[in-house]
């Protein structure tokens, strides 16, 4: 972020005939007990975070996620609590699947971060893990094992099991939910927990979130602009349903373009298209109006590969070619747009940002981003996060979230089960 330069974070509902509901949904999202609320001296903190870190052969190639619960973590260790962290790795449904899945190497990375000692319990329940609660002291640090190896035996963690809900909050005295990446699920580890009765409250990562997704459900400082990118228009019709109400306008990039065109009847070579969207897209069209703007032309390639050549076309894409990226026309275009914005919304790269042929697209809206002076600027996480990340622009934004499912659903007016939980302040 830069310094001085960003105005408050102000986000996207007119104010209309929505203002009383949206500022109630606001206000219900800021009225959450965070871990500043509860007393931790002394208390066995139980800690969802998400430590969903991506690994290559057993080593970790970016923590974001360990440095983002760093704050509660902290907190929770400076007053005076004891600290048992947990989080799902990867998915695992069945036991050859907890290869590679360990929470080892990340409680690891973890002590290093904190320059501490973080014990590493690795089960998900049973004695080995009481015994080692029962013989912390105050500041001292627990992590234990995968919370989705409990899915390997009927899918206990993200079916919500009430049991085992029940076993882990029976571990501590009080529970912080930090693990906002999860919040639109109802797991045992989340939603599970809470139910029990527990003290639930958010930790900073997931008030910080709640912030600024609240803010973004309240009063948007305008023009405010959602950029929406990726694969599938089916991912985003209900962000882009809910946002023809809230945006002023909505760039659409990325593999969903396609389908869009070929409800307006244009061609589309060998271009990725969701057949079953098509009627859908032309419904969002005539609904959107000139608030949904289309790329102007793409960058194709007759085959998905770096290395064949590539071919700028404006409108139609030919036959035998694939639109993998916007073109420069559409990067100017989106520029223009996008410079007198005050707020700005994006998830989703514009094309295939993972091949340097097709990242110009995704460059070129991240630098128009970045160039705003005085907008609040957020990326709702996913592969747009990751995006801004491998392409050095993360530092550019006023927000990254963290949930890229989640920030989707809370964009989309849905109620998150895993912040729902939370206990009201």
């Amino acid at each position: 972020m830069k310094a001085g330069k960003r105005a408050l974070p102000r986000f996207f509902y007119q104010i209309d005939k929505f203002n009383a509901t949206d500022n109630f949904r606001r206000l219900s999202l800021m009225a959450k007990k965070t871990v500043k609320d509860i007393d931790l001296k002394d208390k066995k903190v139980l800690v969802r975070v998400d430590f969903n870190v991506p690994l290559k052969d057993g080593v970790i190639t970016d923590d974001t996620r360990i440095k983002a619960a760093l704050p509660t973590i902290n907190y929770v260790l400076e007053n005076g609590g004891k600290a048992i962290l947990f989080s799902h790795l990867g998915r695992v449904k069945a036991e050859e699947d907890k290869a590679g899945k360990s929470l080892a190497p990340v409680a690891k990375r973890l002590g290093e971060l904190l320059d501490k000692e973080v014990t590493f319990v690795p089960k998900t329940r049973g004695e080995v893990l009481e015994d080692a609660i029962a013989n912390m002291a105050a500041g001292d640090v627990v992590v234990f094992e995968n919370t989705r190896f409990e899915d390997i035996d009927g899918k206990k963690e993200s079916k919500n099991d009430s049991d085992l809900g029940k076993y882990w909050a029976s571990l501590g005295d009080v529970f912080v939910n930090d693990a906002f990446g999860t919040a639109h699920r109802a797991h045992a580890s989340n939603v599970g927990i809470a139910s029990t009765g527990i003290p639930t409250v958010a930790g900073f990562l997931m008030e910080k979130e709640i912030k600024f997704i609240g803010d973004v459900v309240a009063a948007p400082q305008r023009p405010m602009v959602a950029i929406l990118g990726g694969a599938k228009v089916s991912d985003k019709i209900g962000v882009i349903e809910n946002l023809i109400e809230k945006a002023d306008k909505i760039l659409i990039g990325g593999g969903m373009t396609y389908t869009f065109y070929k409800a307006k009847g244009m061609e589309i070579g060998n271009s990725l298209v969701e057949a079953d969207k098509v009627e859908l897209a032309k419904e969002l069209i005539e609904k959107a109006g000139d608030k949904l703007v289309l790329p102007v032309d793409s960058v194709t390639c007759a085959a998905f590969s770096n290395d064949e050549p590539t071919e700028i076309h404006e409108g139609d894409v030919p036959a035998g070619q694939m639109g993998l990226d916007i073109g420069p026309k559409t990067v100017e275009l989106f520029a223009d747009i996008l410079k007198d914005a005050k707020t700005v919304v994006w998830n989703g790269p514009m094309g295939v940002f993972e091949m340097s042929n097709f990242a110009k697209g995704t460059i070129g809206v991240c630098e128009s981003i970045a160039s705003l002076t005085d907008a609040t600027t957020i990326i709702g996480g996913g592969d747009s996060a990751a995006a801004a990340e491998q392409l050095g622009f993360a530092d550019q934004f006023t927000h990254i979230s963290t949930g890229g499912g989640a920030s989707l659903e809370l964009l989309e007016g849905k109620t998150l089960p895993g912040l729902a939980a939370i206990n009201d302040k």
